[in-house]
């Protein structure tokens, strides 16, 4: 895996927190992260997922908040984790297209583990997130199944996971280059015990030349350079104990990654920034009428909020160098940050 910090495209900052072990969402115990890749004859896209925990997410829910950068997007579920502070599927990442089959597959998985879902109790909130990638996939042939989606979920696993053009980012690209799925974690030690926060990020935005990377410099992918119509989805999970607010505020620090990278949050840009905690999840029937949450004095909250804004700068830059040079329907290319970096990197 070309990361950045292999590159030399990640300059560690005075105050930057350490990374854990994997250097992935995954370091967040409990977390487990698969794949389903489509590609040939026209097809590049796929299916990434997250699981937030093992077991039945409906009868025990981890707590979530949303934040919406900018809402040009499609995807499905938000509503309910922003009313209700709660998930209850895993998250599946996809193309603009994909977003039905992978809700029914959510559905249908959802009420094969609790059959009493939409009869004796309530309904089930599928959550699945988006970006186009039209411009490597021939999007309209709907190739995404609701097989696919079970199968990245059966592929889900802890510790190291592939990044780049795989699952949902086979077809993805950012700044010029191809881009897909990254990933970044940071420790935090916290009083006397030590936490972690992880990004997963389907990286599918940025005008052409607008990329800074950390030591300043501005890569060229030497290309036309259209306006920003792209897509991108931040996944923050941790095992934090966080209230909803607090994750909400969480969430919305993605955008100071992202906008160390140059991005600007384009009108044609969906920007969706989704943050859970692996702490104290609910229970679907409570016994008890009232309910203890443990909770982060906000008076420490910097240190998370600096966690999310370094884990997702990062994140994004190992998408763009996991990711290998690839040219689109059209016959654009769309060069590897990587290469970049191997030819000296000196414009």
């Amino acid at each position: 895996m070309n990361e950045a910090r292999r590159l030399g495209l990640w300059t560690e900052g005075r105050n930057a927190l350490p990374a854990g072990p994997w250097n992935a969402i995954t370091d967040v115990p409990g977390v487990s992260v698969g794949h389903r890749t489509i590609s040939g004859a026209g097809l590049a896209t796929g299916v990434t997922a997250v699981l937030p925990q093992a077991g039945d997410l409906f009868r025990s829910k981890p707590r979530a908040a949303v934040e919406v950068i900018n809402g040009f997007g499609k995807s499905a579920g938000l509503m309910q984790v922003a009313e209700l502070g709660t998930l209850e599927t895993p998250i599946l990442l996809t193309n603009t297209f994909g977003v039905a089959a992978c809700c029914e597959a959510l559905i249908r998985r959802a009420i094969a583990e609790n059959p009493e879902i939409g009869r004796a109790t309530s309904t089930v909130n599928p959550l699945v997130l988006e970006c186009n990638d039209g411009s490597i996939n021939d999007i309209q042939r709907l190739a995404v199944r609701e097989a696919d989606a079970l199968a990245a979920i059966a592929d889900a696993r802890s510790g190291a996971f592939e990044q780049g053009a795989v699952g949902a980012g086979t077809g993805m690209t950012a700044f010029g280059f191809k881009a897909g799925i990254g990933s970044a974690s940071r420790r935090m030690r916290i009083g006397a015990q030590e936490f972690t926060l992880g990004a997963l990020v389907l990286a599918n935005f940025g005008r052409a030349g607008d990329l800074v990377l950390p030591d300043g410099r501005r890569p060229d992918p030497r290309g036309p350079r259209p306006g920003e119509k792209g897509s991108v989805i931040v996944v923050l999970g941790t095992d934090l104990p966080l209230d909803g607010r607090q994750l909400q505020r969480i969430a919305r620090r993605a955008g100071a990654g992202l906008a160390r990278l140059g991005a600007f949050w384009g009108n044609g840009s969906g920007d969706v920034a989704l943050a859970f905690t692996t702490a104290d999840p609910l229970p679907h029937h409570g016994t008890d009428p009232f309910r203890t949450l443990r909770r982060l004095d906000d008076g420490l909250i910097d240190l998370p909020f600096r966690a999310a804004a370094e884990t997702v700068q990062e994140a994004v830059l190992n998408a763009l160098c996991a990711a290998p040079a690839t040219r689109g329907r059209d016959g654009r290319h769309f060069p590897a940050l990587a290469d970049w970096a191997g030819a000296g990197a000196g414009q």
